[in-house]
């Protein structure tokens, strides 16, 4: 049998298939029923949905409410439209969501990070339903706002969702079925959004989520081929530059890959500070840099005398909940780098345990399961190229000369709210 990277489990709602509809929403209601009265039910919700309702029950959202929100102006809507990659690759998603969608009586749905609707369309009888929900333009539909939905919990699970009926925790929701998939950004692997198809519960399909699933990773090939031509038309410009320079030197795109390079090995990508201009800059992988604006990326010049500082402090931030950060600090300066959410999870845990932890060990952190150690050691061979001379492998942990300090959010109950590591779930536990 021909494997995928798609995991069943996500919408192993098909075990409801020798079910009739009006049989699978009974069971359904009859678990979120037990559930919201605090009782053990007979059929337990799937895993993703059982850790949602947990997670919107911290956030204190009652399961009567409704699913008003304050929508975002207009001018900011256009901004937010503009200011995004995913403009770019909507006519990706509308040929192949867009269209099934509106023949077979649903809607997609395209958010930001946040969970507000930037795009939708569809057919037009479920848009007036949509409205009723206020699935509409300017709308949020992260987990704190809206309960358990395939867009507010594909963000907090960064994973592709199927939620269908009573799984969604408000009641308002239970005639409503939908299927989400986060959009990452190629160039940084940050989260770009949600995108999202959903309808009313009766037209319910198991392989709806494969198909959103399959039409974002199509829109991130897309904005994977975009970020390449762009790398090719700077490189065209940096050749010339770099033939006249002595020295070390190389050109890189916005986001830090290389395009050019003189005088030293290539490297893939140089990590970047989240506030970069022209001027002197530290960074760590390559020490003081002279940085000229190019079109399209920076030169950076090394400056040869400094290559030799390095980083002694780490702040890891993680008081802000929506937007965990590394400081990094050494003695030619300092810069700052936002981390994604499984990125923010490892560098807690090597903060806590500083004598180091096994790939199994993290594992173990992070998804209660010892065996997903491929899954760790490529996120963390990531992280260890963002963040360059700080961390060590076997085991992994940071490096004993660096000082890590973890800023907590003044609720200490509230860490990473979003996580459902075991690790970072046990803090919480041990906190609160």
């Amino acid at each position: 049998m021909k494997t995928t990277s798609f995991d069943p489990a996500s919408f192993n709602l098909a075990r409801f298939a020798p079910l009739d509809a009006s049989e699978t929403a009974r069971r359904l209601q009859e678990t979120w029923a037990s559930t919201v009265r605090g009782e053990r039910s007979t059929i337990a919700p799937r895993p993703v949905i059982g850790q949602s309702w947990q997670r919107v029950k911290r956030f204190g959202v009652n399961p009567e409410q409704g699913t008003d929100s304050v929508l975002l102006q207009p001018e900011e809507i256009e901004h937010r439209r503009t200011s995004t990659a995913l403009a770019d690759v909507m006519p990706v998603l509308s040929g192949g969501l867009g269209s099934v969608a509106d023949a077979s009586l649903q809607i997609m749905v395209v958010t930001d990070p946040e969970g507000r609707v930037l795009w939708r369309e569809g057919h037009a009888g479920v848009l007036r339903l949509a409205d009723s929900i206020c699935l509409e333009e300017g709308a949020a539909w992260s987990e704190d706002t809206t309960g358990t939905n395939a867009i507010g919990t594909a963000l907090t699970a960064g994973a592709a969702v199927q939620v269908h009926s009573a799984e969604h925790f408000l009641r308002t929701l239970h005639n409503w079925t939908c299927a989400a998939a986060p959009v990452h950004d190629p160039r940084d692997g940050q989260l770009l959004g949600i995108v999202d198809v959903s309808g009313p519960q009766s037209t319910f399909h198991p392989a709806t989520l494969a198909l959103v699933d399959s039409v974002t990773r199509l829109a991130e090939s897309e904005l994977r081929g975009r970020h390449l031509a762009s790398v090719e038309r700077l490189r065209a410009v940096a050749a010339p530059i770099l033939s006249r320079l002595e020295g070390k030197a190389l050109v890189v795109d916005t986001h830090g890959w290389l395009a050019a390079v003189t005088g030293m090995p290539p490297v893939d990508r140089v990590p970047l500070p989240n506030s970069f201009g022209a001027g002197r800059y530290w960074l760590p992988s390559l020490g003081t840099c002279v940085v000229e604006p190019l079109p399209g990326g920076w030169l950076l010049r090394v400056a040869e005398a400094d290559t030799s500082g390095c980083a002694s402090r780490v702040v890891l931030d993680l008081s802000d909940l929506r937007r965990p950060c590394a400081t990094v600090a050494g003695a030619a300066g300092s810069w700052a780098q936002d981390l994604s959410p499984r990125h923010a999870e490892l560098l807690y845990v090597l903060a806590v345990h500083r004598q180091g932890r096994s790939a199994a060990e993290l594992a173990l952190d992070l998804f209660g399961d010892p065996t997903r150690t491929v899954t760790v050691r490529a996120e963390l061979s990531r992280l260890r190229r963002r963040l360059t001379g700080l961390l060590d492998h076997r085991p992994y942990r940071f490096r004993e000369e660096v000082e890590v300090e973890v800023v907590l959010p003044d609720d200490p109950t509230g860490l990473l709210p979003r996580s459902t590591a075991p690790a970072v779930v046990g803090a919480r536990v041990g906190q609160g």
